[in-house]
């Protein structure tokens, strides 16, 4: 469970969720903006996505903190203080449509489950290949999250365009969705 218990002299605290998706290895882009903005970060990445999806130790080191994947055991001390705003970049089919139906078998999905709770901005930019963006469930899990308040960017399917170009995913898009009023 996330205490609510952040003191107002600190700076405001960003979560930032790691799903396994190829772009996540340009994450440290998004955690360096969110530095430059004032944020403090720590990252928490899906099981899959601790698999080579991206530098772990490069985001230790930008971060000052480890990368949770996993709960700690009763009694370790919270790694991380009480969000301020959550960032979901980038955002897989599996990981927004088990959070939709509150499938909290990750502590990434338990984490997003229960931000949703607690009232805090959350936006995610979604990373899902155009087939698996047409399927019914993932449509339903995009209008569940949105009536919670939930952000989206543009999704992102990674295809090339006509050049052969792979679009730029717009990481700095999900800070300006979790600052706006």
């Amino acid at each position: 469970m996330i205490e609510q218990d952040a003191k107002p002299d600190e700076k405001p605290f960003l979560y930032v969720v790691v799903c396994a998706a190829g772009i996540a290895a340009g994450v440290g882009g998004l955690i360096a903006a969110a530095q430059r903005r004032g944020w403090e970060v720590g990252v928490i990445a899906t099981p899959v996505a601790m698999n080579g999806f991206f530098d772990t130790a490069a985001v230790e080191t930008l971060t000052g903190r480890p990368v949770r994947s996993a709960w700690r055991t009763p009694g370790d001390p919270r790694p991380f203080p009480p969000p301020d705003a959550v960032v979901v970049a980038p955002a897989t089919f599996n990981t927004v449509n088990k959070w939709a139906a509150g499938l909290a078998d990750t502590l990434a999905v338990a984490t997003l489950c229960e931000t949703c709770g607690l009232g805090v901005p959350v936006a995610v930019l979604p990373c899902v290949s155009d087939a698996l963006a047409a399927h019914p469930a993932y449509q339903d899990s995009l209008i569940r999250l949105r009536a919670m308040g939930v952000r989206f960017g543009e999704p992102y399917s990674g295809e090339p365009d006509g050049d052969g170009v792979r679009p730029e995913f717009g990481w700095e898009r999900a800070l300006d969705l979790v600052e706006r009023g």
